[in-house]
């Protein structure tokens, strides 16, 4: 729920309406190549926290041109930011495409796992190296959360680098072992107590 919790966190420096919530979302991640959220999401998240009385409509602002909301966080929204805040990030790591696809080309035969690891490679080098160089022309001197996600984004492909060369030094020691297979359990529905006789 981060851009809920981003939209309270927004509206509690001040009151704001869907336009001008989007811009600074936009603006606190660094653009939309970091984290793209559309203006109808920043309108339905609206329209459910002021259903959930985190934030209330304040009124129109005119400006020449249409009608514009203006929001404004509750006291029951910044409780739920300050919990939010002191709620820990959990991270899952257990649901990683390529593992799937590296047991799966173990398993299949006809695919060469070091090949599946090696294209892998490749374009976490391709990554690693574009954020790089992103990383290096942004200005320390306005470009700081930018410069900050962009390393954390650089550690996190570094350490997938250093993950895949852990597991081509253990490939033959892992494909000796025997592959995960289910359980078999009966098709269809127990026999009842009656039939058992």
């Amino acid at each position: 729920m981060p851009v809920r919790h981003a939209l309270l966190g927004l509206l509690e420096q001040r009151p704001r309406h869907g336009y001008e919530l989007h811009r600074a979302f936009e603006a606190v991640v660094g653009g939309e190549k970091n984290w793209d959220v559309k203006p109808a999401q920043i309108y339905t998240t609206l329209a459910r926290l002021k259903e959930s009385g985190l934030v209330t409509e304040e009124g129109l602002e005119r400006a020449g041109g249409p009608d514009k909301r203006v929001y404004n966080i509750t006291e029951a929204g910044r409780e739920e930011l300050r919990r939010w805040f002191d709620t820990p990030v959990r991270t899952t790591h257990q649901r990683d495409e390529f593992f799937l696809k590296l047991m799966l080309s173990l398993a299949s035969g006809d695919v060469d796992p070091l090949r599946v690891i090696y294209v892998q490679r490749a374009s976490l080098y391709q990554e690693l190296h574009r954020l790089t160089i992103h990383r290096g022309e942004a200005d320390p001197e306005s470009d700081l959360a930018q410069i900050l996600l962009l390393g954390q984004a650089i550690m996190h492909l570094e350490a997938d680098l250093r993950w895949l060369e852990m597991i081509e030094s253990r490939l033959d020691e892992v494909r000796r072992q025997p592959l995960p297979t289910p359980e078999i359990r009966p098709r269809g529905r127990p026999p009842s107590r009656g039939a058992r006789g």
